[in-house]
């Protein structure tokens, strides 16, 4: 035997505390081994809460390092993970249902609820209320994204309207207020802080709020091979997004510094109260909820009717609860 071999008596004792097994050296030993988190988030109001968690220090608290990958839509960050160019990312039901079709992805907790942050939204001048108003208009959309892709699918076809019905111009949510104010579209499908920025304003008015049609759930989801290599770094990490949800319940002041920070650093001119007017429309919550396969389940079939998956996903491999379930013990 080695210097550094475990006695038999030796073993006994750790195995009895259950420091070999369970306990605070298996926890450190697995989290030396779990490499730097690649965290993708998008730079709307939706990934604000991912924002947060990066810059809380409730990653570092945990022995957790990152790197972040920041883009300007929850889809274009799960393209990524289907590339294996990011580890965990959030966004929507449409978007999550699509890439565990492409790549595998899984859910590993809901972080939020965001339906109440996303808007139809049209020129003010035009006067527009109703979306059946908007047969044979320009509308800004960021085709893919889940909140595009509810606007498409549902809400366009409920008013009856149909593709070709009105113009849809492709772009990034992020340049929809701008293009609104030149005149180049009359319409957009786009997210806070955005929607309340156009309407302070008075670049747009509400046509209609997704949150009738939709309460947006968003999802955490990781690769599969993250998962299955890093099992005790996720749950570390779940356990960090817990205190980071008891920071927006408790201490919204912090967290709305951090984030407002965020917006007027990159150029935004918004007053604190538009701002706390959109963040107060994101419900933070992470958790795994019991629901979640009824309410992706009819997003699925939608998809498979459209040919944009080739099938309705096996929910024992897509919905990962056990991490959350571990994190909250």
């Amino acid at each position: 035997m080695g210097a550094t071999a475990l006695t038999r008596r030796e073993f006994l004792i750790l195995s009895g505390t259950g420091v070999l097994a369970t306990g605070a050296l298996g926890r450190d030993v697995a989290l030396a081994q779990a490499p730097t988190i690649r965290q993708g988030y998008q730079t709307n109001i939706w990934g604000m809460p991912t924002y947060y968690l990066l810059r809380s220090g409730a990653l570092e608290k945990r022995g957790l390092k990152f790197e972040e990958f920041a883009v300007a839509s929850g889809n274009l960050t799960m393209q990524q993970m289907v590339a294996r160019q990011v580890d965990l990312g959030t966004y929507a039901g449409q978007s999550f249902v699509t890439g565990h079709d492409k790549g595998g992805l899984v859910a590993i907790a809901q972080i939020q609820k965001v339906g109440k942050t996303s808007r139809v939204m049209a020129r003010k001048e035009l006067n527009i209320t109703r979306v059946e108003q908007l047969r044979g208009l320009k509308i800004g959309n960021q085709a893919g994204s889940s909140i595009g892709n509810t606007f498409v699918d549902i809400i366009a076809p409920r008013a009856g309207l149909k593709k070709g019905d009105y113009q849809e111009v492709k772009m990034n949510v992020n340049e929809m207020v701008a293009a609104a104010a030149a005149k180049a579209i009359d319409a957009f499908v786009t997210v806070d802080p955005y929607c309340s920025i156009a309407e302070a304003e008075g670049i747009a008015t509400t046509v209609v709020s997704l949150y009738e049609f939709d309460p947006m759930p968003v999802f955490m989801a990781a690769t599969p091979e993250f998962v299955e290599k890093h099992p005790a770094a996720v749950v570390e990490y779940l356990k960090a997004w817990l205190d980071v949800g008891r920071d927006f319940k408790q201490n919204p002041g912090k967290v709305a510094d951090v984030i407002y920070t965020y917006f007027t650093s990159r150029g935004y001119k918004m007053a604190r109260e538009t701002f706390a007017k959109a963040m107060g429309n994101v419900e933070v919550e992470p958790g795994f909820p019991g629901d979640l396969r009824p309410y992706l389940q009819p997003i699925a079939e939608g998809l498979l009717k459209e040919k944009k998956i080739s099938a309705i996903p096996d929910w024992r491999k897509a919905l990962r609860a056990e991490f959350m379930e571990k994190a909250r013990g």
